[in-house]
């Protein structure tokens, strides 16, 4: 999605103050090597623009760079590799062997549900009895708990699997333990200050030691190296039989659909697993995946990163957003398609359900925020009330950031309590802010981009001063700086061709640390007169042209600005390209970040 989208769906016809929409940008050129471009463009045969976007994410060496563009799955490293997967593969063939029950205890997001579903689809391949457990989101909260210990012995498992938690849950485990019950800990997260819990296994690649060489892996992602794990164990060498290697082929699935919807970097591993599990997803064969796609409107799609972020992964989402979790986990693991369907429409209410509260929310929270303008004295937004939904706390605080360029942490109160979700700027590390706040928190834990906090309501107050005096010791006198846009490439309007666009398809998936190209293109002309769309006339339509070069351009959420467009005056153009399929014909157009009439523009 880009910037432009976002601020529609930010803004656009949700009743929203009239301030939300942000004040116009300064466009800026991403720095990139001219020497490393010249060399990936010969290399590779890539059009400069598109050995630009490569060099200017880090790829500079033109060997490196076309295995990123291959994402070969001999990209992924041997399971062995990660800390502990050896140990918990080993304890998992043994709990097979003795017939063991054992609980996987997965996250009610997207990451730990999809983690959840691809172990268990392999735990039942290979005969183990599993049960899978994901607690609710308002009456258990985050990770584990008493409900764990009472869940397990309910179910009489002998051993816990935890997917995308665990790391901090010291004392649960430790509890676990003392009632006979072993634990593997599956997770990404960044450890904590104090001991690890006695867990059989920590399977994570950011445990201090590790050795693994990608530490960025998403919940899920941990998830697959284990099963990859238990696979290499159960076939008893690094090839694994067929059956298990055509389950893990599958199973990449579930680890695109994490991996895009947990906004880790699309880089390396992750990568291959976006790239590879997007294709899996296309031709899966399972009931539930196949009825999300088509309640979501993908179905015989060729799928991309937004497709899974802002379809698959709100709809997976809005269940445990609400309460719990359970129908999203059926519906990944169903195979009677009639029953899939009846899941998959229960989700898409939920998720409508979902959009009204976060509307409402968010617009208090806007008018909450004002309170706390001042980015010097309040670098991280720290807003808090009673009565705001627990479950939405994180998508609001993601649209706090849009709005206002620095971290959000986001708290719904009640009864005396509070439930926050945090989500940060680029290079920011929003978790290392809130150790500032540590002693005001009853929990915490999470990572640079996004974390979750229990927090008792008096304690507002000083957990807010606590975490901005901390932003501003990191920041050192910086402040986080105007909104702008960062552009890849001056690129010459004619050259905007079908061509181009079959080169830049090969950087895909886009996301963090892979982000969309974006262009600026100047001195073009409108072919016809703009015009606005959408049911409230919040965007823009309309034909630039350039020579013979004429392109269709969409502006979300610029519908406002259709006055300043006119028939023969120069139009200067931030963009993103993309494919347009409308009645079974696709065709080239752009989606607008943000335009200007007039003087061309600099980039600064």
């Amino acid at each position: 999605m880009t910037h432009a989208e976002r601020v529609s769906a930010i803004a656009g016809g949700r009743g929203l103050p009239q301030n939300a929409r942000p004040m116009q940008t300064r466009w800026t050129l991403r720095p990139a090597d001219p020497e490393a471009v010249t060399k990936v463009a010969r290399r590779t045969g890539l059009h400069a623009a598109v050995a630009r976007c490569l060099v200017a994410r880090g790829h500079r060496d033109p060997e490196r760079t076309a295995a990123h563009l291959e994402a070969s799955l001999m990209s992924l490293r041997d399971p062995g590799d990660m800390p502990g997967t050896k140990e918990a593969a080993a304890r998992l063939k043994l709990a097979l062997e003795r017939k063991e029950v054992v609980l996987v205890h997965g996250d009610y997001d997207v990451d730990g549900l999809s983690g959840t579903a691809l172990l268990m689809r392999l735990f039942q391949l290979i005969g183990l009895r599993a049960r899978p457990y994901i607690p609710n989101r308002l009456t258990d909260g985050y990770s584990f708990g008493p409900h764990s210990i009472a869940k397990a012995k309910a179910e009489e498992a002998t051993l816990v699997v935890s997917v995308d938690n665990g790391t901090s849950a010291h004392a649960t485990i430790r509890d676990l333990l003392a009632e006979g019950i072993e634990t593997i800990v599956t997770d990404h997260h960044e450890p904590p200050h104090g001991p690890l819990p006695p867990a059989v296994a920590l399977v994570n690649p950011k445990l201090e030691g590790s050795t693994y060489p990608f530490r960025e892996l998403c919940g899920a992602g941990v998830a697959f190296k284990l099963a990859w794990a238990v696979a290499q164990e159960i076939s008893g060498a690094r090839k694994v039989r067929e059956d298990l290697r055509v389950f893990l082929a599958d199973a990449m699935s579930y680890a695109a659909i994490a991996t895009v919807c947990d906004v880790v970097p699309l880089v390396d591993e992750n990568r291959v697993l976006a790239r590879r599990g997007l294709v899996a997803l296309e031709a899966t064969k399972h009931a539930g995946l196949r009825a999300l796609l088509e309640v979501s409107g993908l179905t015989g799609a060729a799928l991309n990163a937004e497709d899974v972020g802002f379809k698959l992964g709100p709809r997976l989402n809005a269940a445990g957003r609400l309460g719990s979790a359970s129908s999203a986990l059926e519906l990944l693991l169903c195979s009677d398609p009639w029953r899939a369907r009846a899941l998959a429409d229960e989700l898409e209410k939920r998720n409508q359900e979902r959009k009204q509260i976060e509307a409402e929310l968010l617009a208090e929270a806007l008018r909450e925020a004002e309170r706390f303008a001042d980015p010097e004295r309040h670098p991280v937004l720290v807003l808090a009330k009673e009565g705001w939904h627990s479950g939405v706390v994180g998508i609001v605080a993601a649209r706090i950031v849009e709005r206002y360029r620095r971290p959000a942490l986001i708290i719904g109160l009640e009864d005396g309590k509070g439930r926050g979700s945090a989500r940060s700027v680029a290079d920011f590390d929003v978790l290392e802010a809130m150790h500032g706040g540590a002693a005001h928190m009853e929990r915490y834990g999470g990572h640079a981009q996004a974390a979750g906090c229990e927090v008792r309501a008096d304690a507002i107050d000083a957990l807010r001063e606590t975490v901005c005096a901390k932003a501003r010791e990191m920041l050192a006198g910086r402040t986080f700086g105007a909104e702008e846009i960062v552009v890849d490439y001056d690129l010459p309007f004619v050259e905007m061709s079908v061509e181009l666009m079959r080169q830049l398809d090969r950087l895909e998936p886009f996301g963090e640390r892979n982000e969309k190209p974006l262009f600026v293109s100047r001195d073009l002309r409108l072919a016809e007169p703009a015009r606005t769309m959408g049911a409230s006339g919040s965007h823009l339509s309309m034909l630039l042209r350039s020579g013979n070069r004429v392109l269709r351009a969409v502006g979300f959420g610029h519908g406002a600005r259709v006055g300043e467009l006119r028939l023969g005056e120069p139009v200067h153009v931030a963009y993103s390209p993309r494919w347009n399929t409308f009645r079974g014909e696709t065709n080239l157009e752009i989606v607008l970040e943000d335009f200007r009439t007039g003087a061309a523009p600099s980039l600064g």
